[in-house]
């Protein structure tokens, strides 16, 4: 089976996510993902790796045509991405990712979100804290992510101070609204905290 996918354009992680997903739906054959960019190009020549999957790269005309060859039964490792009790906790005190530009923050912050559904293991818990909650109330770009996530076993939990503090409390869209006896008992007898 053949596939090709036109990803120029595309900011990440697209082009991984519509590669990986092609992928996935074939048991063998070739999956042709077209990538304006050196990262993109990259990134999914790291995939490849991931699914141990052959891979050719031509460039033509500044744009990479990455071509992926799946062999049955030579695919890497697979895991239902399911959320359950597996003590991963990611704790979300900010609307935005890193430091440094805001508006860059927000892309990053939105990127991981949509991306998070893509990878495993799901976390059991994603707890947002101060302007964190602004990505769990309506009018948020983060909304679609974190319904996927949630509809797939995620609990989304929000600071019920938080949501007060920014006079959003009412605004809650997705998820539950928590209180600091709560977010504490995750963290503590969590296995593995994320702090962003």
């Amino acid at each position: 089976m053949e596939k090709q996918i036109d990803a120029r354009g595309l900011n990440c992680p697209q082009p991984v996510i519509l590669t990986k997903k092609s992928l996935d739906e074939i048991e063998e054959g070739r999956v042709t993902t077209i990538v304006s960019s050196e990262t993109a190009r990259e990134n999914i020549k790291k995939l490849a790796a991931s699914m141990a999957c052959s891979v050719d790269v031509q460039e033509v005309d500044g744009d990479y045509y990455i071509s992926i060859f799946k062999e049955k039964g030579l695919e890497g490792p697979r895991f239902e991405n399911v959320a359950g009790k597996n003590g991963l906790i990611i704790l979300i005190g900010s609307d935005i990712l890193g430091t440094g530009d805001k508006t860059l923050g927000r892309i990053l912050m939105n990127a991981y979100l949509k991306t998070l559904s893509e990878v495993c293991p799901l976390p059991e818990t994603i707890i947002f804290m101060n302007s964190g909650v602004n990505l769990s109330v309506e009018g948020s770009e983060a909304l679609g992510s974190l319904r996927e996530l949630e509809g797939m076993g995620v609990e989304i939990l929000s600071c019920g101070t938080c949501l007060d503090y920014y006079n959003v409390k009412g605004k809650l869209a997705v998820g539950q609204v928590s209180n600091m006896y709560t977010i504490a008992e995750k963290l503590n007898n969590g296995v593995n905290t994320i702090t962003l």
